[in-house]
């Protein structure tokens, strides 16, 4: 359906249409003399509107006049003065009857009643109107009769006719010789429809050949027109005729005027007075809207109409012509459909996210000298479609948790804008599913699909997973909807939940023994101690410190290295078995620590220092006897390892040589650039006994060319 509509061109609305029918039926009952007045046609006006699309049709109906009003004299009784020295034939003017009506309908004849003096006269004005005449059939005898009445009736032409009646009364006048006369009997007058309050129309004049009191002349304006009455009044004695009231040529655009003039012996004669309303540039166009979309889809394309308007002028001629135009930039135009009939639609694409609504100004003007304007504003409101998808405030969304985070804590905010409306604009946040094979971070956090709000779903391990990336949506609520993608990265932040964990010493022992020569000068390198910790950052930096010590000053332990080296030169007063623990600590708060323990024996040779190692002090209590013989026993297995060294040196010195003298014997000689026999260079370095170091014993050590003396270790003696 397209819904059609009536607008009527006045403020009542009489007429309706039947949406279902189509029929055009009456909704209040219309007077026409109350619609129209005496103009004929008598037209209703209207526009005939249909939507989808905008369109809009002129369209009249005609009202019929029908004889619902009878003509009416204005005054019941209707005295006239006549001398008894009038002539047979002659005319008096009557005062007219009014009916409303118009046509067949209106006025149509008067009629008298019978008598012997007169007989009645219909006249036709120049408006079309009718008017009475009385004229003299027989003189009259003032002394014989000296008053005459007698009814006159008004008829219309209508069906049943209606009439209308009053008394005429003629009072019989002593001779008077002249009648008054006009210097014109027609008179022409043309006034400026904004001519003001008293302003001279024309002046009438008559004359009277009679002395005294016959000769004096008094005008009036004839009561045959109460709007004639209402609008001119006339000077008495001068015959000066001024308005009473300003005139308005678009109510009424001609005046006839019956002016009377009686003398003193109440003899009468008229004239008629013509006023012409000349038109006056003072009524400045109207822009009536039929009809208004006042809210209008950004969607919609150009040419799309969005209202419909007359511009109605009630001057006349150029002042009556008008023209109309848009005031601004805006992407609307004005088309003319017919004589003042124009339309308002768009000249472009819209754009709700741009501007929201317009004050679209209509602006119409006439031609008249000066022109004279009016304005009507059109508010047109663009309903939002969903064109627009969200748009995240950032492409990548970087968050914190601590790797003990609990469940449920929240770790930021995501923030996405539409600069739709409504439902349009409405987002909505969600995970979106990562892709097959990959971690399922679903299980860490979630996103609150209203505000944004990331969560924790449970606590996670930072040594297990450090950071991890996850895309997410924002939908808004058009249809269908429009959605825009985010990347969301969670870094999870190490907590100190590891404690240093020592790799060497092992952990698992009590103690880790270590020989220290009692030549070992400040800076020997006694141990070293190793450790890692699974957290990140200042959580994982390691610091070493000597927790305790026997002798506190004897050694000293790297902060950074974990290097345990003597503070200073042992001595032969340092007790032989030190232990010492090393306290490992990370800088995390809270700090976790870890402890290394050391023991150390200073010795004069290995076997003091295998007996120290493998024995604790309780040992040393024991039988002097019982240590005489392990020391025998001890001595016996070193000879027979020496002698073994010995006697495989010589079985490979042996092999050595035959081997050089086959060389020698198949070769030529060597090069200058070979090494000489025993000057060759080889890794192995040679160890003899030094010091208070029994000369039973040899050791080798195999060192890189960095090397340095910290890596130089005596290998403990293997003892049968």
């Amino acid at each position: 359906a397209r819904n059609a509509r009536l607008v009527p061109e006045g403020e009542k609305q009489y007429l309706e249409l039947n949406q279902r029918t189509g029929d055009l039926v009456v909704r209040e009952q219309m007077d026409r003399e109350e619609l129209c007045g005496q103009s004929e046609p008598c037209l209703m006006r209207f526009e005939v509107l249909l939507e989808s699309p905008l369109q809009s049709f002129r369209a009249e109906v005609r009202l019929t006049d029908i004889n619902d009003n009878s003509p009416v004299f204005l005054n019941k009784e209707i005295v006239l003065k006549i001398p008894e020295s009038a002539m047979p034939g002659t005319q008096f003017l009557l005062e007219s009857a009014h009916d409303p009506d118009v046509g067949n309908n209106s006025l149509q004849h008067y009629s008298i009643s019978s008598n012997e003096h007169f007989h009645v006269y219909t006249r036709w004005r120049n408006d079309g109107g009718r008017y009475a005449e009385l004229v003299l059939d027989r003189a009259l005898d003032r002394e014989q009769q000296p008053e005459v009445a007698f009814s006159i009736t008004a008829m219309d032409g209508g069906t049943p006719p209606r009439s209308g009646t009053a008394l005429i009364r003629v009072v019989v006048l002593d001779i008077n010789d002249n009648i008054p006369v006009f210097t014109q009997t027609l008179y022409k007058a043309s006034v400026m429809e904004n001519s003001s309050q008293d302003t001279l129309v024309v002046i009438v004049s008559a004359s009277d050949l009679d002395e005294g009191t016959n000769g004096e002349i008094v005008y009036s304006i004839f009561q045959n027109s109460e709007e004639n009455l209402q609008t001119f009044k006339i000077n008495p004695e001068t015959g000066q005729i001024r308005l009473k009231k300003p005139l308005d040529y678009e109510e009424k655009k001609t005046y006839e005027i019956d002016v009377q003039a009686i003398d003193g012996g109440g003899l009468s004669t008229h004239c008629k007075v013509v006023v012409q309303v000349k038109d006056v540039n003072d009524n400045a166009p109207e822009v009536i809207i039929t009809s208004l979309t006042s809210t209008l889809s950004e969607a919609a394309p150009p040419n799309t109409v969005v209202a419909l308007f007359n511009v109605r002028d009630r001057d006349s001629g150029d002042n009556g012509r008008t023209t109309c135009e848009l005031t601004g930039e805006q992407p609307f135009r004005i088309t003319l459909l017919a004589a003042d009939a124009y339309a308002l639609a768009t000249s472009e694409t819209l754009d709700r996210e741009q501007v929201e609504e317009y004050n679209v100004t209509v602006r119409a003007h006439d031609k008249g000298s000066p022109s004279l304007s009016t304005w009507k504003i059109l508010l047109v409101r663009l309903l939002d479609v969903n064109d627009n998808a969200p748009t995240f405030t950032q492409a990548i969304y970087t968050m914190v948790m601590s790797e003990n985070e609990p469940a449920g804590r929240s770790l930021g905010r995501l923030s996405a804008t539409d600069p739709d409306a409504g439902e349009n604009a409405r987002v909505r946040y969600a995970l979106l599913p990562p892709p097959t094979g990959s971690l399922a971070v679903a299980s860490f956090v979630s996103v609150d699909a209203e505000s944004g709000t990331v969560r924790s779903l449970r606590p996670l391990d930072y040594e297990k997973v450090r950071a991890f990336e996850v895309t997410v949506g924002a939908a808004d609520g058009g249809y269908p909807p429009l959605s825009a993608q985010a990347v969301l990265r969670v870094v999870v932040r190490d907590e100190n939940d590891n404690a240093p964990v020592l790799l060497h010493p092992a952990p698992d022992s009590s103690a880790a023994g270590e020989l220290v020569p009692r030549w070992a000068p400040s800076g020997y390198l006694v141990a070293k101690v190793v450790a890692v910790d699974a957290d990140a950052g200042q959580n994982a930096w390691l610091s070493y410190e000597l927790a305790k010590a026997t002798e506190p000053g004897l050694f000293r332990v790297g902060l950074h290295s974990g290097e345990v080296r003597t503070a200073r030169a042992v001595t032969e007063r340092d007790a032989a078995r030190q232990r010492l623990i090393v306290l490992v600590r990370d800088r995390g708060q809270p700090s976790r620590s870890a402890t290394a323990t050391f023991a150390v024996a200073l010795v004069d040779d290995f076997s003091d220092a295998f007996y120290q190692l493998g024995h604790d002090p309780a040992s040393r209590q024991q039988p002097q006897a019982a240590e005489e013989e392990l020391l025998t026993t001890y001595l016996v297995a070193s000879l027979c390892g020496v002698s073994s060294l010995f006697l495989l040196s010589i079985l490979v010195l042996a092999a050595s040589t035959l081997c050089k003298a086959r060389v020698q014997a198949e070769l030529p000689p060597p090069s200058p650039s070979c090494y000489a026999d025993g000057d060759f260079t080889s890794d192995g370095v040679g160890v003899g006994s030094m010091g208070i170091l029994s000369p039973a014993y040899g050791y080798e050590k195999y060192l890189t060319s960095g090397s340095g003396r910290s890596e130089f270790h005596f290998l403990r003696p293997i003892l049968p």
